[in-house]
């Protein structure tokens, strides 16, 4: 039976194959391919500003800033309306048209970068035919879509630079560079394969410089005390991955008598020292993006989705849930920005008035904020706990949590590590473990949160440090394990950043990327000792044992 979609870009994609029928994620088929049309017009967009940077001209920032937010909308749980793919189609072709104008040489463009329609039955048709499956070849549709995944994670990172005025011209033109490459029969699988460690390269930068965007604006995150249990207001539920919406929201929530609290990946906002200054912004309200219906239900109030890690909603709460950025649902009302950048979010702030405050769901604190400027603050302590055999071991365990049953092996897994090891963790992963009584070494906390997947970065100049002070010449002599649960594409461009810095003998779970063809999945075995997961108890022992 032919498929109604194709798409295998997360963890839980169906029988760790593909989606066919629908998406696990709750997406559709036609959403699908209109995803994969945008993709394709954005190969062809950037098939010409590549064209036009080898003639020595400039692309305007603007155009930088269109083909990344195209490739954050598609990001898995990202966005599910329809029309807004529809629309972003129609504005990549009429950005592209202009700017092809300008190319001297276009009989060498592929043809992507110069189809062109205006008709929806065009784009409808067109949309069936250049998915994932559109490349036959196994091992190259595998490389393809490892770099693109790649790319759709970094341009995450730096969609959320780019919202607080820090940009790279270097990294927009890698990227366009990339997708463009994508579109190119004529390169090998080893051509690929380079393309895909120099993503990693520039995925270091692209972190590095919303690192750079986000200590630069809020100051460098500190040890904090966040508090879980709800306070007796009306309140204001912020999920996703934007500081610069959260500042807007408190800001505009300043003695309104709404409270504001963060939700899953936007726990980590409460360690920046520019945040604590707002009395109205009381804590964290629930756990994992998984378990929005529930949580969202006993909220009672609105809820702001400033990024990806959507879950279509229940209609019991759909009129509560906004969306902004690159987020968007069917049916939501989207707010977006003016030409200042500004949010207006009056109706939120109006709607929480009439709510009644949030059911408590849980009580006490979570301590987090050990991004690297924290942790560096703390080396001395660290380094001599490692020379004394305190600890003994770190382990990253930062990426994505999920809804697989599977994924309680972290939970079991970080019960089980010996007591004189250490988690360094980044992302929602952490809710696997990160309310556990684990204790400490020395006063050191067992876990230590860098923040959101955004800050895995940290985690990288954490183990580069270390490096350093214990003057080693190779990164895998650390006392370091990476064991990394990924969900989504923002986890691919982390996997990609390691292996560039040269990290070996990474294991991922609970499964590998069913977008890894053998062949390819073998490259990574046997260059970078890429790995899966097993039992708890085996996986210690040969961790420990490294």
């Amino acid at each position: 039976m032919e498929n109604k979609m194709f798409c295998y870009q997360c963890q839980e994609t169906a029988g760790c194959t593909g989606c066919t029928k629908a998406g696990v994620c709750g997406k559709s088929p036609e959403l699908a391919k209109i995803q994969d049309l945008l993709i394709y017009t954005t190969k062809g967009l950037s098939a010409v500003t590549t064209a036009l940077r080898a003639q020595g001209e400039a692309v305007y920032a603007d155009v930088n800033h269109y083909v990344t937010i195209n490739l954050f909308t598609t990001i898995t749980n990202a966005n599910f309306d329809n029309e807004i793919f529809y629309k972003r189609i129609e504005k990549t072709l009429e950005i592209k048209n202009k700017l092809l104008a300008n190319v001297k040489d276009t009989a060498s463009l592929p043809e992507a970068a110069l189809w062109s329609t205006t008709s929806r039955e065009e784009m409808d048709e067109k949309s069936a035919v250049v998915g994932v499956l559109a490349t036959e070849n196994e091992d190259v549709r595998s490389l393809r879509e490892l770099i693109i995944y790649g790319l759709k994670g970094m341009a995450a990172y730096l969609k959320h630079a780019n919202e607080l005025k820090y940009d790279s011209e270097e990294v927009c033109a890698f990227m366009q560079r990339a997708l463009a490459a994508t579109l190119d029969d004529s390169l090998s699988a080893d051509d690929l394969v380079a393309l895909t460690l120099e993503t990693g390269k520039f995925g270091v930068d692209g972190m590095a410089l919303l690192d750079s965007a986000n200590t630069g604006t809020y100051g460098n995150p500190e040890i904090t005390k966040v508090n879980l249990g709800v306070g007796t207001r009306p309140g204001i539920l912020v999920s996703g991955h934007d500081l610069r919406d959260l500042e807007q929201l408190l800001e505009q929530t300043k003695g309104t008598g709404v409270d504001v609290y963060t939700h899953s990946e936007m726990l980590p906002a409460h360690y920046y020292p520019a945040f604590k200054k707002y009395d109205n912004f009381v804590g964290n309200y629930g756990n994992a993006w998984w378990k929005q219906k529930e949580e969202f239900e006993s909220f009672r109030g609105p809820i702001l989705m400033t990024t990806n890690c959507v879950v279509p909603p229940a209609a019991s709460y759909k009129d509560r849930l906004f969306t902004t950025g690159a987020a968007g649902v069917t049916g939501c009302t989207h707010i977006d920005k003016d030409e200042d950048g500004i949010k207006d979010f009056s109706q939120i702030i109006e709607l929480a008035k009439t709510c009644e405050a949030p059911v408590e769901l849980e009580k006490g604190e979570i301590v987090g904020g050990f991004a690297h400027n924290q942790v560096l603050a703390l080396a001395d302590a660290v380094v001599g706990a490692v020379k004394s055999g305190a600890i003994k071991k770190f382990f990253v365990m930062a990426g994505c949590d999920g809804r697989q049953k599977a994924r309680n092996y972290y939970t079991d897994f970080a019960k089980a590590l010996p007591k004189d090891t250490v988690i360094l963790t980044a992302g929602c992963a952490k809710y696997k473990y990160n309310k556990l009584d684990l204790g400490d070494i020395g006063g050191i906390p067992r876990v230590l949160d860098a923040g959101q997947c955004n800050d895995s970065y940290s985690l990288a100049l954490i183990a580069l440090k270390l490096k350093e002070v214990f003057e080693l010449q190779d990164i895998n002599e650390l006392p370091i394990a990476f064991n990394i649960a990924w969900y989504e594409q923002k986890a691919v461009i982390v996997l990609l950043a390691l292996l560039y810095l040269g990290v070996k003998n990474i294991h991922l779970g609970p499964t590998l990327p069913a977008f890894l063809s053998p062949n390819v999945a073998k490259v990574l075995v046997e260059n970078f000792g890429i790995a899966g997961i097993g039992t708890v108890e085996d996986d210690i022992e040969l961790f420990m044992a490294q």
